[in-house]
């Protein structure tokens, strides 16, 4: 049993996540549940998306110990697995307003593309207010979906996207920030009154060709969506997040 929540430590996991992490990397390599092409399978169809997968070891209120696992993103086009704790928000949600939002940026870009096939002179102040109008829209729609992803804590605190990366200095949290494993694990460990003993998490399939993350291995929570996130969110758990 890890002393205090427990991280990676010199670039391994704690032993019980050790386990955990192992557990899960054999399901991933024989469930048939759903499809996602990682890029390790040769006659694998579609685009390869390579995963960061976590893994929370914790402890029930009955004193049981076990793991959550998660995922960051989405995972086969879905938000939903049973192996896994569910997003933090559901954006996939078929009436949520953030459908709605999208449905009326797209209508608003099909406006701005038929002005501007006209070619006429007498369009150009019409197509300049339109958009204005689509980057107001587009900003409140994204401020709307930050105030949406709100984190617990031990303590019980719960913050919004906003107020978090506020309180750090961010002038607006970056895009797919509350999306990562990390936050998942802990908020529904929090929710279930779960004491979170040790996480790790680590990369599954093949990388982009921006990134440098390998297969099977394990890294620390990215700085610039989840640092922010989680010094909120470990507050009460002895573990002082660095930003």
């Amino acid at each position: 049993m890890p002393e205090k929540f427990t991280f990676l430590e010199n670039n391994k996991p704690h032993p019980l996540c050790q386990v955990a992490a192992e557990q899960l990397q054999g399901y991933l390599l024989d469930q048939d549940d759903w499809t996602h092409n990682f890029g390790l399978k040769p006659d694998q169809e579609g685009s390869i998306i390579g995963k960061m997968f976590g893994v929370l070891v914790v402890q029930t209120s009955e004193n049981e110990l076990g793991y959550l696992a998660a995922f960051s993103g989405k995972l086969a086009g879905g938000n939903h697995h049973s192996k896994f704790v569910p997003p933090v928000f559901d954006s996939l949600h078929q009436n949520s307003f953030l459908n709605n939002g999208m449905a009326e940026l797209t209508r608003m870009n099909e406006e701005i593309k038929k002005a501007e096939a006209l070619k006429e002179e007498d369009q150009k102040e019409r197509i300049g207010i339109l958009k204005i109008a689509r980057r107001i829209h587009s900003k409140a729609l994204q401020n709307e979906l930050f105030n949406h992803y709100n984190f617990l804590n031990q303590k019980g605190e719960e913050k919004s996207l906003n107020q978090i990366f506020k309180a750090a200095s961010y002038k607006n949290p970056p895009a797919g920030a509350g999306e990562c494993a990390g936050p998942k694990l802990l908020q529904y460990a929090f929710q279930h009154q779960m004491k979170p003993l040790a996480i790790a998490e680590f990369w599954w399939g093949q990388s982009p060709k921006s990134a440098q993350w390998k297969h099977n291995n394990y890294y620390p929570c990215c700085k610039e969506k989840c640092e922010p996130i989680l010094a909120h969110m470990l507050d009460g758990l002895g573990y002082e997040m660095q930003i």
